[in-house]
């Protein structure tokens, strides 16, 4: 998935009718509440959309239809998107067989309709239709308004003439997706809750019944104005992890809730967990683990949570089950780290790092600070970075350190910008020769901080 929040568009956009008057008002589908406090839960799901399926095949193609209710000023923000330079419309239009494509969301004005859903998952049949069409309304508009509206730039506009929807796939809904893609909704208070600390292994798993290993992905819940008055994407999430277990107590109510309920789709999971749970091969190993445990809950009269976990777990492992990841990461026992709170000076490790990417944590190389490193994977496209943010006891001078795991495959040239009193220095690190400070440390300089 590679998708875009606005702040790595080549210029920021401003979300006012009058671009830089706030007095103006917004334009639609910003939302006006200030963003939240940083690390508190809310009632925001992900973005849904109808994932389509297009065709640039000229006897095959219904040119993109004006929906009923069509409003071309929602999409104004889309034209501000296109004037900032981006030109990515077309990115995820990914190929399947006979001129046809698997069309996801992609960028940050797509078909993704941020903030439209979050009543979704409490909603009765009759507010959820509603929803529904809303979203169909937008995403129809969206596609005609790209290929239709004279304000889009000419290039833009000649590439999305060219694909339509197909005749022949959802033939009795004129082309349509019948279901939207619902990538998170209502979930399961289960004995146990699925997050974060699990996936990325800082907790150990109980009772294992199967593993996922999909990136910690979120799309975008809303836009909001940032204290400088530009608009901001809020909720993108990619973190790449490696593959960890899912208890059995994420699939069964609390006990004495309900005795004969499995739950192998809408698991008992944090929001972060689920952005990674939520992959169909995951639901497609829960469901068969689900249906062993039932077989033999019915088998020996008991309620599932009474299940004895040993009998579960001989049956799946008989079955071909993979209850633990046995690859090159988990092939040595881990090392601990030096303590954080040990080495003088002030330290920012990279568990407190603001990282943004995709990265991976790692133990495998010996000598780090803390829990491990991460690396992202030799993907060698510049897009993961890391954010260290210190606090200073005072002003003054500073030597500045950087502590990594020297390697034959390590980066020649890591680039560290270190922002100081009197700009940005940047600094090119060569992380394949080991740390001249003590094996751990390279100075990067002394620089005055105010």
């Amino acid at each position: 998935h590679h998708r875009h929040h606005f702040g790595v568009l080549p210029k920021p956009v401003s979300p006012y009718v009058v671009p830089g008057d706030p007095t103006s008002g917004l334009l639609p589908r910003v939302c006006p509440e200030p963003p939240g406090d940083h690390g508190a839960g809310d009632h925001r799901v992900q973005a849904y959309c109808y994932r389509m399926c297009l065709t640039d095949h000229p006897e095959n193609r219904i040119p993109f239809p004006r929906p009923e209710g069509y409003d071309p000023q929602q999409y104004e923000l889309l034209l501000r998107v296109f004037e900032a330079g981006w030109r990515e419309t077309f990115a995820k239009f990914d190929p399947i067989p006979n001129r046809k494509t698997d069309t996801n969301n992609h960028g940050p004005f797509s078909t993704d309709n941020l903030g439209m859903n979050h009543d979704y998952p409490e909603a009765d049949y009759d507010r959820r239709r509603q929803i529904l069409n809303e979203h169909e309304t937008y995403q129809k508009g969206w596609l005609y308004f790209i290929a239709n509206d004279p304000r889009v730039p000419a290039e833009v506009q000649a590439e999305m003439r060219r694909w339509g929807l197909p005749k022949d796939e959802f033939a009795d809904n004129g082309g349509w997706p019948h279901q939207i893609y619902v990538r998170e909704a209502r979930r399961l208070v289960g004995r146990f809750v699925m997050t974060e600390n699990e996936l990325t292994r800082r907790r150990p798993t109980p009772e294992p019944v199967g593993m996922g290993s999909y990136t910690i992905d979120s799309h975008n819940v809303r836009r909001y104005v940032t204290p400088e008055g530009w608009v901001q994407n809020e909720g993108d999430i990619g973190v790449g992890i490696s593959p960890y277990a899912i208890a059995y107590g994420a699939l069964v109510p609390k006990a004495g809730q309900c005795d004969n309920l499995l739950v192998p789709v809408c698991v008992s999971a944090s929001h972060i967990a689920f952005g990674s749970i939520r992959m169909e091969p995951v639901f497609m190993i829960l469901g068969q683990s689900a249906a062993t445990a039932a077989a033999l809950a019915i088998d020996a009269g008991l309620a599932v949570q009474d299940v004895p976990y040993e009998a579960l777990r001989d049956r799946l492992l008989q079955d071909g089950q993979v209850l633990e990841y046995t690859g090159p990461a988990a092939a040595r026992a881990p090392t601990p780290g030096l303590d954080p709170a040990s080495l003088p000076g002030v330290v920012v490790d990279d568990d407190d790092a603001r990282l943004t990417g995709a990265w991976t944590p790692s133990s495998a190389v010996p000598g780090f600070v803390g829990s491990g490193y991460r690396h992202d994977g030799n993907a060698r496209d510049g897009k993961a970075a890391a954010r260290f943010e210190v606090h200073l006891p005072q002003a003054g001078r500073y030597e500045v350190r950087l502590a990594y795991q020297a390697h034959a495959n390590r980066a020649a040239k890591a680039a560290v910008a270190i922002a100081h009193a009197d700009g940005t220095a940047t600094r090119l690190v060569d992380q394949r020769q080991p740390p001249p400070i003590a094996g751990r440390w390279v100075s990067l300089g002394i620089f005055e901080f105010a």
